[in-house]
């Protein structure tokens, strides 16, 4: 059995309520890590570390759980540079540029399709992502829409089939024979190599009448279910993602009072440490809000409800290419009204959470050992140097990268 020491903590961020100080991340000061077999296998004092076969000295800095990044679609081909620079010249962003990156995207081969995700999936480790949901969404065909899982696949087991982005052009004066064709054969080849399935619940893509067919489908499959909710517009998303037992509602951007009230009523108080949670997620994505000029989500609100709040990257080449989880916190710090401890537990725990994980996002004995070392010394650089590289070194699985 292999173990390494991280030692010479500086500030330990463990997401342990009553592990240490700083809620709600557990801080603890001078401490040290011990990895064995790719888990944590002891946190506590350094000056009470074991002893281990290797060692690498933190030299004072903080150590984090890895990031989740619980909302990325990094399955395509192309970019979409030249949409991003008229939004930035006054054009609206309406969503309709996805059909764009559908036409390349189905032309592209499956070489090109694996470079483009294994380029991005490299670029978010090095910032820390050590954890990553990929989206289909895409393809739009049933040959497109399965070989895009079973590359997403390859790269991650948060895989979600999002056949449901938006409906084709082929389709586009037949909307249910499309709905028909995600709930049968490309539901059927998709959920093989799926753990979950989405839908895009907006205006301009599918209504609550045939997002809630969808689901179910992928309910029935043994998919879980997650939503594209309340982005553009106020709509039935976030209700809708409630009343399926969602695992999380993504974007959250413009909600009623009602739908806060639906997403605090799932709050589930049990013996854990921190109290209870809600059980459906809201997951914000604050990368899209820059990328399109709209207003962000009110993260303040959400928390003050009691609402369990994930942050996500939400990488893709129309309305968000970032892959980068630091710049989404300190986004979130800047623009939703998070403190600097809500958002780093936002952008680890918080999509540990959007994932239905307890192995990650956290570190303690048990947990996947996914940590991160910072060039600072304290989770506040996060969102206090912005755009600065701050991730020193990664551990994945306990190996360093």
């Amino acid at each position: 059995m292999s173990s390494l020491l991280v030692d010479n903590i500086g500030e330990l961020v463990t997401n342990v309520a009553g592990s240490g100080v700083g809620a709600p991340l557990g801080i603890r000061r001078r401490a040290a890590v011990l990895v064995e077999d790719g888990e944590v296998a002891w946190v506590g004092p350094a000056a009470d570390a074991p002893a281990a076969d290797r060692r690498i000295d933190a030299a004072g800095a903080a150590v984090l759980p890895g990031f989740v990044d619980s909302h990325a679609h990094l399955v395509f081909a192309g970019d979409r540079a030249a949409e991003f620079a008229a939004r930035m010249a006054g054009e609206p962003y309406t969503g309709g540029g996805i059909r764009t990156t559908v036409g390349a995207t189905r032309a592209a081969s499956d070489g090109e399709l694996r470079a483009t995700v294994r380029r991005l999936r490299a670029e978010a480790l090095r910032q820390g992502t050590t954890t990553i949901e990929i989206k289909s969404g895409y393809g739009l065909t049933v040959a497109d829409e399965a070989r895009s899982l079973r590359i997403a696949a390859e790269f991650s087991a948060e895989t979600t089939f999002l056949g449901a982005h938006v409906v084709p052009a082929e389709y586009a004066a037949r909307p249910d024979d499309y709905v028909s064709l995600v709930c049968g054969p490309m539901l059927a080849a998709a959920a093989p190599h799926a753990r979950w399935i989405d839908v895009f619940c907006e205006r301009g893509a599918f209504d609550a009448d045939h997002a809630r067919a969808i689901l179910a489908c992928g309910q029935a499959l043994g998919l879980g279910v997650r939503v594209h909710a309340n982005q553009l517009g106020p709509g039935p998303g976030v209700q809708l993602g409630v009343d399926l037992g969602a695992a999380s509602v993504d974007h959250c951007t413009h909600l009623t009072d009602a739908d806060v009230d639906a997403l605090a009523s799932t709050r589930f108080d049990c013996m854990c440490a921190d109290g209870g949670h809600t059980t459906t997620v809201a997951t914000l994505l604050p990368g899209a809000e820059f990328s399109t000029r709209s207003p962000y989500p009110d993260a303040r609100r959400l928390l003050d409800a009691g609402v369990t709040v994930a942050l996500a990257t939400d990488c893709n080449p129309g309305s968000s290419y970032t892959s980068s989880m630091p710049f989404c916190i300190a986004l979130a710090v800047r623009e939703m009204r998070m403190t600097p401890a809500e958002a780093v537990w936002a952008a680890t725990a918080g999509g540990a959470r959007a994932l239905r994980r307890d192995d990650i996002g956290v570190l303690r004995p048990g947990a996947r050992a996914d940590l991160i070392i910072l060039d600072a010394p304290s989770h506040l650089h996060l969102a206090y140097r912005p755009g600065v590289p701050l991730v020193r070194q990664v551990l994945h699985n306990g190996v360093p990268r």
